[in-house]
């Protein structure tokens, strides 16, 4: 497996000063956002480290010269938008986006989009699977026609008030990605796979990542840390993060030994990403940079990862 990390939170980063980061800490790839250039909605969104709607040859060659020198690779470009947004203009908009990060992939030799499939909110699984067979299927035939996998996080995108009552990624679980893969059955469609969302929804880890082997394209390093004190007063059906927090790895509930050691089994090869959304660690770019570090060290100790490397020799 390759570590890496997601570059949405290295906002006030610039691209140069992230594959910088990653090459001086023993880091192997990056997760780059790729969210227009505009007002973010959410925390984490609306970053972006390759503006897709400025990427020519030449500023493709540039990144792919910068990151070669610097022994990085970029293992997906990272747009994480609802695709089904029930307002239909802005469903266009981040179709079209999405297209051009797609189209970004393949200018940059990367061939992997990191996304969500999106949801109607407050439309039940089954409507929201027909309008996925009709957005996605276009869109998955685009992907294939330019050589891109696309992989869909299992994140429900359900944390806050205003993302109920269903969230805004129907992506959530076994059940609805065996439907998903019957409708779509695109071999360019899989999984970005992320431990932490099925701690707070009280499901099984590990034993998909056997199942779904043949699907899982590239994966995430996020934990999370539950308050049962917390969930005894709401009740589960509150909003989640009234009684769960994210964390970096270690420092929450997911069991990162029996995670890894099913990873290796199915003999996944593909890049492993620290995303950090811990708030401990957010409010200035030491604690952010150390937010990495100390994950990439935790991690250290259930898979022989690269030990630190001699400074890239690379043009001034």
């Amino acid at each position: 497996m390759k570590q890496g990390f997601v570059t949405a939170v290295m906002d006030q980063y610039s691209i140069e000063e992230v594959i910088d980061f990653a090459a001086s800490n023993g880091f192997e790839c990056i997760e780059a956002a790729c969210w227009p250039k505009e007002k973010a909605e959410r925390r984490y969104a609306g970053v972006t480290h390759i503006d897709v709607d400025k990427l020519d040859h030449e500023s493709a060659e540039y990144i792919l010269t910068y990151c070669r020198e610097r022994r990085i690779e970029i293992s997906a470009l990272a747009y994480y938008p609802n695709v089904l947004d029930p307002d239909l203009e802005k469903r266009a908009y981040c179709i079209e986006h999405l297209k051009k990060v797609i189209e970004a992939a393949n200018r940059l030799k990367v061939y992997m989009v990191t996304t969500f499939i999106g949801r109607v909110p407050d439309l039940n699984v089954m409507k929201n699977l027909e309008i996925a067979e009709e957005v996605w299927g276009p869109l998955l035939q685009f992907a294939e026609e330019l050589g891109v996998k696309i992989a869909i996080e299992n994140c429900p995108m359900l944390f806050t008030e205003d993302e109920w009552p269903g969230g805004k990624n129907i992506a959530t679980s076994p059940v609805i990605w065996r439907e998903l893969f019957h409708r779509l059955p695109s071999p360019n469609l899989g999984l970005n796979y992320d431990p932490s969302h099925f701690i707070w929804q009280e499901m099984d880890y590990i034993k998909p990542i056997y199942e779904f082997k043949d699907k899982i394209f590239h994966v995430h390093y996020k934990d999370i840390k539950l308050n049962k004190e917390a969930r005894s007063e709401v009740g589960i059906l509150a909003a989640p993060l009234s009684y769960m927090i994210p964390r970096i790895p270690g420092h929450g509930d997911v069991d990162w030994g029996g995670y890894i050691s099913a990873l290796l089994e199915i003999g996944y090869q593909g890049a492993a990403c620290i995303e950090v959304e811990d708030k401990s660690f957010e409010n200035r770019k030491e604690n952010i940079e150390n937010a990495l570090k100390i994950s990439r060290q935790y991690l250290k100790q259930f898979i022989n990862y690269p030990e630190l490397p001699d400074s890239p020799k690379v043009r001034s």
